[in-house]
């Protein structure tokens, strides 16, 4: 279009519109040539892109090198990589910064079923602890239960990004990687055009399905139960008011011979993809169970798959673990109905968030910077994503080439650079992935006719015109440029972790009497209670073993200790752990191999 514009060519021109590369969609797509205006608003919104682009990243990237590379070396900046840059860097330095906090948790086990405490989680050990001891001599009581059948959706069918994540997150396929292997598949004719950004099929594909379908020859124990019957035909897969340039990426139902083992494997997600499109949904009963322990309110949930549906596709192999959202198969519980049960004390600590991998970057910048996992709040936002499906694995590529980004396993880590750019970087628009993504929202805006390109220009000059006389102005150091720039830190440095205070013996209730609290003195732990009769006391020296005032403080608030070593029973040593028998007396756990 740039040559016939530049040449002022007037001559009729057609435009041949295919999504596959197979022989019958060539011929279709000749016989339905279309008229070349239809393209105008497609090609106004690719020139302003290009335009924008080149105006933003050829003078800020000129600005900041000038400003700040010392003569070093060249810093690029750029409309969509900078802000993603910003994303790798700012999730580093939130890491970085995390201080971890300790937190209690209070679990009950009631007919092997792990129920959890309604109130959450416990800022300290003492108020949890009391809970534990409140309720451990109380039976624990259900109060309903309650078992809903529900349906779990087929997952929707693949544009380019979700396809480059679940290749990275199954087979650690980076995004360049991924398209380049799905690229090759498309020149092969066996799936359809990748570099699409919908996960939807027009409707006047549906009486091309079941042919689809009936060609899948290595699929056939798994497409044979669809044939011959009525195709599904939903809102889920099929809707015209979805379908952007191309539709989602589907087999052609070309044989997929002479393949490599990541072409195979990436074929693979797309067929099963693409069959279990038009499987019944997976039937599952949800059970929610409520109980209590005394006042204290306790919960657990369960499922349990009633109709494989269309999960047949996706079986677990033998060995392999199950997935997080897995929950515990539960038996039958009546409300009213009382037992024993085990209640436990768990302390864990906060984590900070994880690095990016190119899989959550991903992600990330389809949504603009935020963490989204509803699949049709993440469809809303693609209009503001920031970069396109075709271009976001190239600019990931150019943040490595250019050094600002390094790999450690999956991990994105940024390097030094890359750190010292985004933080010298004062001006939002030029990091922001949100502002980005308005800026790309206005462009889809364009190719809808809706907003006019020159206009977009026009604020991209504004902005570029302000941004170098800010720079100008600024006084910051120069970023550290190398010829081969190391990481800021090889590896990344864990959370701090906040102290924890050790406890004190006055803190600690009298597990015999629970009025008392623990006094030291000179040979053991006793309670205050003393002088009102209370007999508790617990030696320092115990089988030979002299304890630590927190072995001796765990032993008395938990009821037991870790095991510890250097114990002595007649003569020979042995490793256990110390409890209280019914009489509060110190003795050794029993252990079936001592």
């Amino acid at each position: 279009r740039w040559v016939m514009t530049m040449t002022n060519c007037k001559k009729p021109l057609k435009r041949l519109w295919i999504s596959s590369m197979t022989d019958e969609a060539i011929k279709e797509g000749f016989e339905k040539l279309r008229e070349g205006k239809d393209f105008d608003r497609l090609y106004a919104a690719g020139n302003a892109r290009a335009i924008g682009d080149w105006l933003l990243g050829m003078n800020a990237s000129r600005l900041y090198t000038l400003k700040y590379a010392n003569g070093k070396g060249v810093l690029s900046v750029g409309r969509v990589q900078t802000p993603t840059l910003a994303l790798i860097v700012n999730r580093y330095e939130e890491i970085k910064n995390f201080v971890s906090k300790p937190f209690w948790e209070i679990k009950a086990n009631y007919r092997n079923v792990i129920f959890n405490s309604a109130s959450g989680r416990f800022d300290t050990a003492e108020e949890a602890f009391n809970i534990v001891e409140e309720i451990k001599t109380k039976p624990f009581e259900i109060v309903s239960s309650e078992k809903k059948k529900g349906k779990e959706i087929p997952p929707k069918l693949f544009d380019l990004t979700a396809l480059q994540v679940e290749c990275n997150r199954k087979y650690s396929f980076t995004a360049d990687e991924t398209l380049k292997y799905i690229q090759s598949l498309y020149e092969k004719k066996m799936v359809t055009y990748p570099r699409v950004d919908t996960t939807f099929l027009p409707t006047d594909m549906y009486p091309k399905i079941e042919g689809i379908l009936k060609n899948m020859e290595p699929y056939a124990n798994f497409t044979t139960p669809l044939l011959g019957k009525t195709i599904k035909k939903t809102k889920q897969i099929f809707d015209d008011t979805k379908i952007t340039d191309h539709h989602a990426i589907i087999p052609t139902g070309i044989k997929p011979d002479g393949l490599f083992l990541e072409q195979k494997q990436v074929y693979d997600l797309i067929a099963r993809r693409f069959i279990a499109a038009f499987y019944p949904d997976c039937i599952v009963s949800n059970t929610i169970v409520i109980g209590k322990a005394g006042e204290h309110e306790f919960r657990a949930t369960g499922k349990v798959i009633l109709s494989e549906g269309w999960r047949v596709l996706y079986k677990k192999k033998e060995g392999e673990n199950t997935t997080p959202g897995d929950e515990q198969i539960m038996p039958d519980f009546v409300a009213g109905e009382k037992g024993e049960h085990l209640p436990d004390l768990l302390e864990k600590q906060t984590q900070p968030p994880k690095l990016h991998t190119e899989a959550t970057l991903l992600r990330t910048m389809e949504t603009a910077g935020k963490q989204v996992d509803d699949e049709e709040l993440r469809e809303l936002m693609k209009d503001n994503g920031i970069g396109r499906p075709s271009t976001r694995a190239n600019i990931i590529e150019t943040l490595f080439k250019r050094k600002f980004v390094t790999r450690e396993k999956k991990n994105l880590v940024p390097t030094l650079t890359g750190i010292q750019l985004i933080n010298t970087i004062e001006n939002d628009l030029l990091k922001s992935a949100e502002l980005t993504g308005m800026w790309e929202k206005k462009l889809r805006q364009i190719e809808k006719g809706e907003y006019d390109p020159k206009l977009f220009l026009d604020e991209m000059k504004e902005m570029i015109s302000q941004l170098v006389n800010e720079v100008i102005r600024e006084n910051k150091q120069t970023i550290a440029i190398e010829e081969d720039v190391k990481v800021e830190e090889k590896k990344i440095a864990k959370p701090k972790k906040a102290a924890a205070k050790p406890l004190e013996p006055a803190q600690v209730t009298c597990p015999k009497c629970k009025k008392g609290t623990m006094l030291k003195g000179n040979s053991a732990f006793g309670c205050s209670e003393y002088k009102n009769g209370c007999t508790f006391k617990v030696p320092f020296e115990n089988f030979g073993k002299t304890l630590t005032d927190k072995q001796l403080l765990t032993l008395i608030s938990k009821g037991k200790t870790p095991k510890t070593k250097g114990f002595t029973v007649n003569g020979q040593p042995i490793d256990c752990s110390l409890i209280f028998d019914s009489s509060f007396t110190v003795i050794l756990e029993k252990d079936k191999n001592t």
